[in-house]
């Protein structure tokens, strides 16, 4: 059953990570659900479901219409939105707005519970499946960043998996989480990784990269748990 066509749920699938998982990870044969608040471009075979992730009972209700009752066997939760002046000598916690605190939790935590929470009985209904949240560095003991918003809901994910793990277990269904550091994100998956390594002087890690991770956690049969994937940049101090 494993070479039969899977179904993908994909959020945050306009640019940079999502789009490059939308355009490296499933075969041409696989059903592609992508969720995102802007239409992406130049995506083939992609069923695009619009929803606002700062509203997680309406974001949760569309992705859960735009489903039905069909099955999902790989769900990626790759949402992170940080403080505006995050990562920046800037970044002032006393400056950050109730409003702004707000949307992250809501986007980056509310959304993805609500969400998966609607979504199980069409996990149960594939043969071996995958939920992988995107999680960051940020949500790791002792990194350096000062970004308080962003680090309590990167750590709230690693929260959500472990739980998730306990609720699923009884189903084999997969719960992955991977910590990625800082990524070239701007750069196309289609661009070589040796011009992506050049132009950023080893600094970034390449999609490409991410990927490979990705691509490893699905393979894996139900058997096994991939618990957590570290991968900060190797030039990163902050971890």
């Amino acid at each position: 059953m494993s070479n039969s066509n899977k179904t993908f749920l994909i959020y945050g699938v306009s640019k940079g990570l999502g789009k490059a998982i939308v355009q490296a990870v499933p075969k041409s044969t696989d059903i592609i659900y992508g969720v995102s608040r802007t239409q992406p471009q130049e995506i083939q075979n992609l069923n695009w479901i619009c929803a606002d992730l700062s509203k997680p009972e309406q974001a949760a209700s569309d992705v859960k219409i735009a489903i039905g009752q069909q099955k999902v066997d790989v769900l990626i939760y790759n949402v992170g939105i940080w403080e505006q002046q995050a990562f920046s000598e800037s970044y002032n916690f006393e400056n950050v707005s109730a409003a702004e605190i707000n949307q992250i939790i809501n986007t980056n935590i509310t959304t993805c519970i609500q969400s998966i929470q609607s979504l199980i009985e069409n996990l149960k209904r594939s043969d071996n499946a995958k939920i992988i949240l995107i999680g960051s560095t940020w949500g790791v003991e002792n990194h350096n960043g000062k970004e308080l918003v962003f680090s309590a809901t990167k750590f709230a994910l690693r929260g959500i998996a472990q739980s998730l793990r306990e609720i699923l277990r009884e189903h084999l269904i997969g719960v992955s989480v991977l910590n990625l550091g800082y990524l070239a994100s701007e750069y196309e998956i289609t661009k070589p990784v040796e011009e992506i390594l050049e132009e950023t002087e080893y600094s970034l890690i390449p999609l490409a990269d991410v990927i490979q991770a990705i691509n490893f956690i699905i393979s894996t049969s139900k058997a096994a748990c991939v618990k957590e994937i570290l991968m900060p940049a190797m030039l990163d101090l902050n971890v």
